[in-house]
């Protein structure tokens, strides 16, 4: 007796049972093996000019030979393999229903999705208490408690046991001195925002004496009916611009993507109103002309674009999607400015869920040991095995190597238009 469902197998029916048991084949992969050159051109393989090396030659046929079956795997993406027409009536009705009941799990994902953001609506509030204490003692305006300095210093501890507390250590008449002109907290943000990796890279030198002036970065959720969060920078006073708030929004889809998060949308900065001649983002060259007929010199100042972490309030445009096809913009153009976009939504992410919440950490480096720890977490192997380097025995000191860049966050979700720039 066979089970309910099976196929009988037995002298006359294996050789069918061989043919007719095919397992379910990959979307891209056809059901029924045909010749090579069905559906295939002729390969075409550039010549390979006389005189240059065999190993040259190699690599230059492997390279065009690669991206010609790469170029065929991309028009078989996302095609069916003919594995669900070919099955009964009956199965692919029960197929259709299965999608039907997965639009049920839909509707309470995007209920669960909108109660999370009104819960993280909830806690930011509560949260800010906790910023408005941390941003008056850092400025200067209040001083740590006692209860303040023993919570930290057991904090302290437990990072490092061996660790003198601070309010033990003996303090010299010059830092005694030094600290009565020294007010609050010096550089806290630009020292905090340094240490992360992709925004310190984004701090020139020179915009390191603006920096200096900023004095808190909070977050908001965006108003009811919108999906995103708007980055809040507050400057003091200073000799660049005359802003006293520096807005980021980031903007999300409201509509959930596959993997049940918001798709981020696009980002809106805010106009920065320079002081004259005190542009961060700009140089300016000057160039000396002479009249042909007069003979007279005259000064003539040209402005030019040069990187500065300002740019971060003027964010990429996303491109078009069809901007390629309609000739618009070349591949490399298209994915290099892609690449920016998801880095600008990756940094505005980092500085909301990592920076603004554990700023303090930031700006001791502490933050950085559990992001590298993270990394090198995230490259191990699945299976719980290591690969084995084939020269461990050689050199032992190969092992100490460069900890890893960690891994960027996935813009899959979203806190809750233009931020204006408020000038003071």
């Amino acid at each position: 007796m066979t089970d309910k469902g099976s196929i009988p197998i037995g002298p006359n029916h294996a050789a069918a049972a061989e043919s007719s048991l095919v397992a379910p084949t990959p979307q891209n992969t056809p059901l029924n093996t045909a010749p090579i050159t069905s559906g295939l051109s002729r390969p075409t393989v550039p010549d390979i000019p006389e005189g240059d090396d065999e190993d040259e030659a190699k690599e230059a046929l492997k390279g065009a030979m690669l991206g010609m079956v790469q170029d065929r795997l991309n028009t078989l993406i996302g095609r069916s393999s003919g594995y669900i027409e070919s099955l009964p009536k009956a199965i692919r009705l029960r197929v259709e229903g299965l999608k039907g009941v997965q639009t049920e799990y839909k509707k309470v994902q995007a209920e669960y999705a909108k109660e999370l953001i009104e819960l993280d609506r909830k806690y930011l509030a509560l949260y800010q208490p906790v910023f408005n204490r941390r941003a008056a003692i850092l400025n200067g305006e209040a001083e740590p408690t006692t209860e303040e300095i023993k919570a930290g210093e057991e904090e302290s501890l437990k990072d490092n046991p061996d660790a003198e507390p601070v309010s033990e250590t003996e303090e010299s008449e010059e830092d005694a001195a030094k600290a009565k002109n020294m007010k609050g907290i010096p550089d806290f943000w630009l020292t905090a925002l340094r240490n992360h990796m992709e925004i310190g890279a984004m701090i020139e030198d020179r915009d390191e004496d603006a920096l200096k002036s900023l004095k808190d970065i909070r977050v908001e959720m965006l108003e009811k009916g919108k999906v995103g969060f708007r980055l809040i920078f507050h400057f003091a006073p200073n000799e660049y611009f005359t802003n006293e708030v520096l807005t980021k929004t980031y903007n999300y889809l409201d509509e959930l993507n596959y993997e049940g998060g918001n798709t981020f949308s696009h980002a809106e900065g805010c106009k920065i109103e320079w002081k004259d001649d005190k542009d961060l983002t700009q140089t300016v060259e000057v160039r000396k002309q002479r009249n042909k007929n007069t003979n007279r010199i005259r000064i003539v100042k040209k402005a030019k674009a040069t990187p500065s972490f300002f740019d971060f309030f003027s964010p990429p445009t996303p491109p078009d999607e069809d901007a390629v096809e309609n000739g618009d913009m070349e591949p490399d153009e298209f994915d290099e400015l892609e690449e920016k976009v998801d880095l600008d939504a990756q940094i505005g992410e980092d500085i909301r869920d990592r920076i603004i919440p554990r700023a303090i950490d930031w700006f001791t480096g502490k933050a950085l040991e559990y992001e590298l720890d993270g990394a090198d977490e995230d490259e191990g192997s699945d299976d719980g095995f290591d690969e084995e380097d084939e020269n461990d025995d050689d050199d032992e000191d190969d092992d100490e190597e460069l900890p890893a860049p960690r891994r960027r966050p996935q813009k899959n979700t979203a806190l809750n238009d233009q931020g204006e720039c408020k000038n003071q």
